[in-house]
């Protein structure tokens, strides 16, 4: 029964259900994307191909249609990933407290004391 404990407090941590959800969400926003490629962006590109459609497109037998479909259907999602990525940094980024000032960089506080100190003489 113990092991039946161990896998409940495993399974049911707040990171493990997080990550579930994450996998989920992420599921579905790689069909949106691969959904938006095939039916949006890559019937544009099929215009461009000498057949006319980029699924037949395949130079020397090699589906490079396919393969250019699913780089870009990467690209989207590596991108929006990047941007959620960097906003959840930012927010996550304390901000200086506002009573203490920033500390004062070598070289000006250097300058200050040779300042000071030509003005003694």
């Amino acid at each position: 029964m113990s092991m039946w404990k161990d896998f409940k407090a495993f399974a049911f941590k707040g990171n493990v259900v997080d990550l579930a959800v994450a996998v989920v969400i992420g599921a579905a926003f790689g069909k949106i994307v691969s959904t938006l490629v095939d039916t949006v962006v890559m019937p544009l590109v099929g215009k461009v191909v000498s057949n006319g459609s980029y699924l037949g497109w395949a130079p020397g037998g090699i589906k490079l249609g396919v393969l250019i479909g699913a780089v870009i259907d990467f690209l989207i999602v590596a991108f929006v990933l990047f941007l959620v990525v960097s906003a959840i940094k930012r927010a996550q980024a304390k901000p200086p407290a506002p009573g203490e000032p920033p500390p004062i960089p070598d070289d000006v506080r250097l300058l200050t004391e040779i300042r000071d100190l030509l003005a003694k003489r």
